[in-house]
Order: structure tokens, then C-alpha cells, then sequence
């Protein structure tokens, strides 16, 4: 069972990675169409939080700490959220690659809010 768990924890991580070089290419594709550097900069600050602090969470030193990197993870998935409905409002050209990164990071974010609810039963 350990073994399918820390599977998962890999998996996940490296799942996370790919979100965010997709977003960050993302992103190189709506410069073209110039759109506000704001904008952009708060999108990939979220959407690459997700990962880093899932990923920093392996190194807590108590479950509290484990679980707040999560919770972090997940404002950060709710945040991205939020500027990709902005993105796919104003785009013109990449509509529908918004709407798919939309859809990864809402499962994402249910992945994440899952875990916390799990783990906070745990403590």
C-alpha cells in the first residue's frame, strides 16, 4: 500500500510539473496577442505554485506544516482558476487551449482539496 501511495505522490508531482511548462508555453503563446504582463505574471505565479509547494511539502516537519503546503496548493489552484477565466475571456486565438488548462487545474484542485479533507480526518 506504501508503495501505491508514494507512486501516487510521484506521479502527481511530475503531473504538476507538466501543468506548468504547459502554462508557461501557454503564456509565450498570448504574448502575441499582447496581452497585459500583469495578467500573465499572477497566472504563472499561481499555476507554478501549485507545484512548488506541494513539492516543498515533503521536506515539513510535522503533518501540520505537510498539510498547510496543501492548503496553500490549493488557494494557489483557486487563484489560478480565476486568471484563466480571465484569459480565456480575452483571448482571441487560444480559447479553447484555456479552457483545457482550466479543466486540469479544476481537477487539480479537486485532487488537492480531497487530500486535505483526508488528511485533516487523519490528524
Amino acid at each position: 500500500m506504501q508503495n501505491d501511495k508514494e507512486k501516487f505522490k510521484k506521479e502527481f508531482i511530475w503531473r504538476l510539473i507538466r501543468h506548468s511548462i504547459r502554462a508557461i508555453k501557454f503564456s509565450d503563446k498570448l504574448q502575441s496577442e499582447h496581452f497585459s504582463f500583469r495578467i500573465l505574471d499572477q497566472f504563472i505565479g499561481s499555476i507554478t505554485s501549485i507545484g512548488a509547494n506541494v513539492t516543498e511539502a515533503e521536506s515539513s516537519h510535522s503533518s501540520k506544516d505537510y498539510i498547510k503546503f496543501f492548503e496553500i496548493a490549493l488557494k494557489s489552484a483557486n487563484e489560478t482558476k480565476y486568471w484563466l477565466v480571465i484569459i480565456k475571456e480575452l483571448t482571441k486565438d487560444n480559447k479553447e487551449e484555456a479552457e483545457e488548462i482550466l479543466k486540469e487545474t479544476i481537477e487539480i484542485a479537486n485532487i488537492l482539496a480531497s487530500s486535505v479533507l483526508t488528511m485533516k480526518e487523519k490528524k
